[in-house]
């Protein structure tokens, strides 16, 4: 099977894949792929053959409350294994985010994980984008929001109890949590990313906002 496939981007070449073989060697909560292809080189002609796993866990949507009126933003903190597993601090400081289900918009998941994790009501959405997370091996992508704060019921903890989530959240201005990424302290990447835009985008979003 042959898929030519658009590089999209400043370069805007064509190149091509050659898919031998998929197979699926795992498949449980979550599953794995095995893709055996060739693809075209830079200099001409095929590479030999290359076998790659890719771990499919579906596509996520993940959203920064902010506030134009008061230039606040909400960050949540949980537990999180995979930096445990890294020897680093496993509970981070991150925007709100979960899976995207079945039938389901990445707008309309931000809204419902903003009430799940953080009692947060959302009012507008502005797209930030969206963003392959380790195309080196998943194929899962976030489209990443900022989204109007309208309200918070205030909670000691948020999070499903069924999910196993125990999340707290943290108000703060913008310029605190743009302090935090300088120094190291936010070690999630799309958090960073969207703090990064904000700082970029903050006065602009709050003249379109209000």
């Amino acid at each position: 099977m042959k898929t030519n496939v658009m590089k999209t981007g400043s370069m805007n070449t064509t190149g091509t894949i050659e898919v031998i073989e998929k197979t699926t060697p795992f498949q449980g909560y979550f599953r794995i792929d095995r893709y055996r292809f060739r693809h075209s080189l830079f200099n001409g002609g095929l590479s030999g053959e290359i076998t790659r796993e890719v771990f499919e866990r579906g596509h996520a949507a993940a959203v920064l409350p902010f506030d134009p009126k008061t230039g606040e933003i909400i960050l949540i903190e949980q537990f999180r294994a995979g930096a445990l597993a890294a020897s680093m601090p496993p509970w981070l400081l991150e925007v709100i985010a979960g899976i995207i289900e079945e039938n389901e918009t990445p707008e309309n998941m931000s809204h419902r994980e903003a009430q799940e994790e953080a009692g947060c009501h959302l009012g507008r959405l502005k797209k930030i984008g969206t963003f392959l997370m380790t195309p080196g091996g998943s194929s899962e992508t976030i489209t990443l929001f900022c989204g109007e704060t309208l309200q918070q019921e205030q909670r000691s903890s948020y999070g499903l109890e069924e999910e196993g989530e125990d999340i707290r959240t943290h108000k703060m201005k913008a310029e605190e949590a743009f302090l935090l990424l300088s120094e190291g302290a936010i070690t999630n990447a799309i958090t960073a990313i969207a703090l990064q835009w904000l700082e970029l985008n903050q006065k602009q979003l709050v003249k379109e906002w209000q």
